[in-house]
């Protein structure tokens, strides 16, 4: 059974996964609609920065910003400037760390959800008078709203199940930076292989339940536009 750490992991992974989660659709919703529109010549860079987290072993992310983010860093300094601390090991540094590390998740189904609308959708909403706010608000988003579920649970997916980059930049302090994951190695560090496998055994339904979710609604949704 869960003792009282376990039980406090989970609540801060929940917590984390939320915060990250809102917070990447507030950045990356913005980010995939102009990557899927725009013509810009070095598009691709931009798309192999917001990619990175998909091939940067996360001990590598997670050291960088902590030398960031930790009081010597220039995001540290600066926060200290300003009277604030260093958010290397506090919860705040996990947002931060879990926004970066994710982004990729929630940004590609974004685009791809996007890019998938074609422009006629848009035209058409153009020569009717909508603004280009109108026409993203009322035609775009409605049409990727699978694109929206699916960044949404990836997202939140990956931020729980997080470990090299939560461990560098956030440690293990109970209540406030220990997560799941990392519950789970203490647990297998200390051969308590039955707590072990009561926290892996209910991310694993997790995570088969969400994406189970996500193909079943994408499936729906997929009808429903074909029937249109």
């Amino acid at each position: 059974m869960l003792n009282e750490f376990d039980i406090s992991a989970l609540f801060v992974t929940l917590k984390l996964a939320s915060v990250s989660t809102i917070i990447l659709l507030l950045i990356g919703t913005p980010i995939a609609w102009w990557l899927s529109q725009t013509r810009f010549k070095f598009k691709v860079v931009f798309e192999a920065i917001i990619a990175l987290p998909l091939v940067l072993p996360p001990t590598v992310l997670g050291f960088y910003l902590l030398i960031t983010l930790g009081s010597n860093g220039p995001v540290g300094k600066l926060l200290e400037s300003l009277g604030g601390s260093s958010i290397a090991f506090t919860f705040s540094g996990l947002v931060v760390g879990s926004v970066i590390y994710s982004i990729p998740f929630v940004v590609q189904p974004l685009q791809n959800s996007f890019s998938g609308i074609g422009s006629r959708p848009l035209e058409v909403a153009a020569t009717l008078g909508a603004s280009p706010l109108d026409r993203f608000f009322t035609v775009a988003v409605p049409l990727a709203r699978s694109g929206f579920m699916t960044a949404a649970v990836l997202g939140f997916a990956h931020t729980v199940g997080e470990f090299g980059v939560v461990l560098m930049i956030g440690g293990n302090i109970p209540g406030e930076t220990g997560v799941l994951s990392i519950a789970i190695y203490d647990h297998v560090e200390a051969m308590e292989y039955g707590q072990a496998h009561w926290l892996s055994g209910g991310l694993l339904i997790l995570s088969f339940i969400m994406l189970l979710f996500v193909y079943l609604f994408n499936r729906r949704f997929s009808i429903m536009r074909s029937g249109d």
